[in-house]
């Protein structure tokens, strides 16, 4: 299997301002989603929302509210894997730190997010079957 990118994902502070400044910059279709329990540790339930981006051609996305305290805003990109448990303890094995371990996104599929060695955040993603 190939292991294409496939979600580009912003972690935002201000996710209004950010939607304001993406939709004006680009033609992007953004579209707000209910976010469900299932969402990123630490999202409050008044945040639970996510902002899907729809580009038109190529790789889509998301905006959603940092879910660290304190953490500044940023892009990550995730990767598709065939099996996210397995590729995750390959990622921690070669040297990469567990961010997110495997977490499911209801109806959606799994994902985590690994540190690199050099430090580099990356998100595994393997969608449920449809």
């Amino acid at each position: 299997m190939p292991n294409p990118f496939v979600h580009v994902e912003l972690n935002t502070t201000d996710v209004d301002k950010a939607k304001k400044f993406y939709g004006q910059l680009f033609d992007w279709k953004l579209e707000d989603v209910a976010m469900g329990p299932g969402g990123p540790p630490g999202l409050l339930a008044s945040e639970g929302r996510y902002t899907m981006i729809k580009p038109g051609t190529g790789t889509g996305g998301g905006m959603l509210k940092q879910p660290v305290p304190g953490a500044p805003s940023f892009w990550l990109a995730y990767v598709a894997v065939e099996d996210v448990a397995a590729s995750t303890q390959k990622a921690k094995s070669l040297g990469a730190k567990i961010m997110l371990d495997v977490t499911e996104v209801p109806g959606a599929g799994w994902m985590s997010i690994i540190i690199d060695p050099t430090g580099a955040a990356l998100g595994l993603w393997k969608p449920k079957a449809v």
